[in-house]
């Protein structure tokens, strides 16, 4: 499977998920497959990977994603959750990238965490 159906079939395709995208994990690693109009610069890719290394300051500062800044929830090495205002972010890490995912009102963290955890944990068993 492409990783564009990851995003277009199982995140956005749930309809839990408004925007989403998957981002290399290596340095450099780049934007693998995004929704339409959901543009994560160089800058904002570099701090989500910095963000799973060492989320301290990212719980400080909050997270800009696509030009909007959330404001940080929760976060470890593996996940971070942000809020800007009823819309939110979940950004979970695999193997090899980064699912970064944003909801919109009326949908709740509740509705969306799982949905971006489930595809997570497949392209972790998959070795992606």
């Amino acid at each position: 499977m492409s990783w564009q159906a990851y995003v277009d079939t199982h995140l956005i395709g749930t309809g839990k998920i408004s925007q989403a995208a998957i981002v290399g994990l290596a340095p450099n690693g780049g934007v693998w497959a995004t929704s339409s109009g959901f543009t994560i610069s160089a800058e904002e890719q570099t701090a989500i990977r910095n963000t799973l290394v060492n989320p301290e300051n990212a719980l400080t500062t909050g997270l800009r994603i696509a030009g909007t800044k959330y404001f940080a929830l929760q976060g470890d090495k593996e996940h971070f959750y942000g809020k800007q205002g009823a819309n939110g972010v979940v950004i979970v890490k695999t193997n090899l990238a980064v699912l970064v995912c944003v909801y919109q009102a009326p949908i709740q963290a509740a509705e969306a965490t799982p949905v971006v955890h489930s595809v997570a944990d497949y392209l972790k068993t998959s070795q992606s």
